[in-house]
């Protein structure tokens, strides 16, 4: 089965490889129709996040939104496969960072950084320019596919053009081998934490949210700078990514810190253009607990 479906995605990257960015479009309309239409691809985790988010919102926006998502969802996975086949050079022109100095002036003084990414637009196109841009070697955290030989194939073309990639089970382990040596470290911090107990807890959209630690975690225990890199669509096939310094000193930071100010600024930049994100994610299946008897005494005798 897993080769099957490794032959099965060959033959769409070899069939989107001679595909030109003129006809890429049309293409990902159709793709979009049907996805959200007929195979109906996550369409109510899709809806029900969005309300969720923006309970402000009416039926009418809410639609709109969910129709751009799926436009959105169809563009970046077109985009990413297509990524592979561009040179450096045609890459370069489509996706722009404008700053770069912000991550760079902590290369001049041998300092690595933490590249903080989301699922947001386009973000695949960022681990194919990176080593072109940046003055630090890159490293970008994965998790690996469950299909061996997608995930081999995946990883040989997004190292292609200098970026390395590491499995998020080796996270730690990385960051200790390389601590002396001047990294980018590109870690995409959105996702939802495989345990609960472990998680640290924001009030994200409206909702509490359990976060992943590692950006936190990784930036205090070794104390490195951590960039928050905002990718926005200028126009279909062309990004813009503006860094922002988020903390300099994460030593010296509470527990906590880091990931409220990771996530207050992708809850911002979600708020104003919120068709870019990654809706069909089941960001949110697990619940927060009473945090103590107190608590929970309080909740009920509120209801009664």
């Amino acid at each position: 089965m897993m080769r099957l479906e490794y032959l099965l995605f060959r033959l769409v990257y070899s069939f989107i490889r001679v595909v030109p960015f003129r006809l890429l479009y049309p293409l990902s309309d159709t793709f979009s129709y049907i996805l959200q239409h007929i195979i109906r691809y996550r369409k109510s985790t899709v809806v029900k996040n969005i309300r969720n988010s923006f309970p402000e919102k009416s039926g009418k926006e809410i639609k709109r939104i969910v129709h751009s998502y799926y436009l959105n969802l169809c563009d970046v996975s077109l985009e990413s496969i297509k990524g592979f086949t561009l040179s450096l050079e045609q890459l370069n022109k489509r996706y722009k960072c404008l700053n770069p100095e912000v991550a760079n002036g902590y290369f001049d003084k041998s300092l690595s950084v933490i590249f903080a990414l989301s699922h947001y637009a386009n973000w695949e196109w960022g681990t194919q320019v990176a080593n072109s841009i940046f003055l630090h070697n890159p490293i970008s955290f994965y998790k690996p596919l469950s299909n061996k030989y997608i995930d081999r194939f995946i990883i040989s073309k997004r190292e292609t053009k200098g970026m390395v990639m590491c499995s998020i089970y080796n996270s730690k382990f990385i960051f200790r081998s390389e601590e002396r040596i001047p990294r980018a470290y590109f870690l995409v911090s959105d996702q939802n934490p495989s345990n609960k107990n472990n998680a640290y807890w924001v009030n994200f959209l409206n909702q509490d949210t359990a976060c992943i630690h590692g950006l936190e975690s990784y930036g205090r225990l070794f104390n490195i700078p951590i960039i928050y890199a905002d990718v926005q669509r200028i126009r279909r096939g062309h990004y813009t990514v503006t860094l922002e310094a988020l903390c300099s000193n994460p030593r010296n930071t509470k527990k906590g810190e880091i990931t409220n100010q990771y996530m207050n600024k992708l809850e911002g930049i979600i708020v104003k253009k919120p068709e870019d994100w990654l809706w069909s994610h089941k960001r949110w299946k697990h619940v927060k607990l009473v945090d103590n008897f107190a608590d929970f005494r309080a909740s009920c005798i509120g209801l009664i």
